[in-house]
C-alpha cells in the first residue's frame, strides 16, 4: 500500500515538475519572439535617425558597455516581479539601437537588404537546430556553462581591444568564433530550462536573446565582409 501511495505521489510530482519545465520553455519562447518587435524598431530608429553613426567607436563602445550592464543588472533585480517584462524589453530595443550602426554599413551595399535577411535566415536556422538538439541530447550539459562563460568573456575582451586596433583578420576570427560559442550557448540555456535547472522565463529569454544577438551581428559581419557589393 505504502509503495502504491509513493508511486502515485511520485508520478504527480514528475508530472508537475514536466508542467512547470513546459511552462517556462513556452513562456521563453513567446517573449523571445516579442523581443524582436523592440530590437527591430531600436534598429530602425537607429538607422533612421543616424544616432548609432553618429557617436564614434570609443563613445559607443561606453555607451553600450553602461547600457547593456545596466539593463542586465536590473532585468535581474525585476525578473521575480511584474517590471521584469518591460525591462527586458527596454533592454532589446536598446540592443536594436546598438545593432543600427552595423545595419546602416550593410545597407549601404548594393545587396545590403539581402545580406541582412540571409544573417536573420541563418541566425534563425541556427536557434531551430540548437533547440532540437536539446530535446534531444539527454546528458546534462551544465559544465559546459563555465567554459562558454570564459569564451565569452575572452570575446568581449578581444572584441574591445579590436575597437582601437581596427584588425580586420581579428574581427573575422572574432566573428566565426562567436557564431560557434553563442550557438553552444542556446543549446547550453534551453537545455538549462528543460531540465528544470533554469525556472525563471526572463532570465532564460535574456541568456538565449543575447546568444541570438550575437549569432545575428556576426552573421551579419560576415556577409558584409564577404559577400557584400559595393556600390562604387
Amino acid at each position: 500500500m505504502n509503495s502504491s501511495l509513493q508511486t502515485a505521489y511520485g508520478s504527480v510530482g514528475s508530472g508537475a515538475l514536466a508542467a512547470q519545465r513546459n511552462r517556462v520553455l513556452r513562456n521563453t519562447y513567446w517573449l523571445l519572439a516579442l523581443s524582436m518587435v523592440p530590437t527591430v524598431l531600436g534598429a530602425w530608429i537607429g538607422v533612421s535617425t543616424g544616432l548609432a553613426a553618429a557617436m564614434s567607436p570609443g563613445i559607443g563602445l561606453v555607451v553600450f558597455l553602461v547600457g547593456a550592464f545596466g539593463f542586465m543588472f536590473a532585468i535581474e533585480k525585476t525578473k521575480n516581479s511584474a517590471a521584469g517584462v518591460p525591462v527586458l524589453l527596454g533592454f532589446t530595443f536598446f540592443m536594436g539601437l546598438m545593432l543600427a550602426r552595423l545595419i546602416g554599413v550593410v545597407l549601404g551595399l548594393n545587396n545590403g537588404a539581402s545580406l541582412i535577411m540571409t544573417a536573420f535566415a541563418g541566425t534563425g536556422a541556427i536557434f531551430l537546430g540548437m533547440a532540437s538538439l536539446s530535446t534531444v541530447i539527454k546528458r546534462d550539459l551544465s559544465a559546459m556553462g563555465k567554459w562558454l562563460f570564459i569564451g565569452a568573456i575572452m570575446l568581449l575582451v578581444a572584441g574591445i581591444a579590436n575597437v582601437f586596433f581596427q584588425s580586420g583578420p581579428l574581427m573575422i576570427t572574432l566573428c566565426v568564433l562567436a557564431i560557434g560559442i553563442f550557438s553552444a550557448f542556446i543549446l547550453h540555456d534551453l537545455k538549462r530550462v528543460q531540465d528544470g535547472l533554469e525556472t525563471n522565463y526572463i532570465s532564460a529569454t535574456l541568456g538565449v536573446y543575447l546568444s541570438l544577438y550575437n549569432v545575428f551581428q556576426s552573421l551579419l559581419a560576415l556577409l558584409g565582409i564577404f559577400g557584400g557589393n559595393s556600390s562604387d
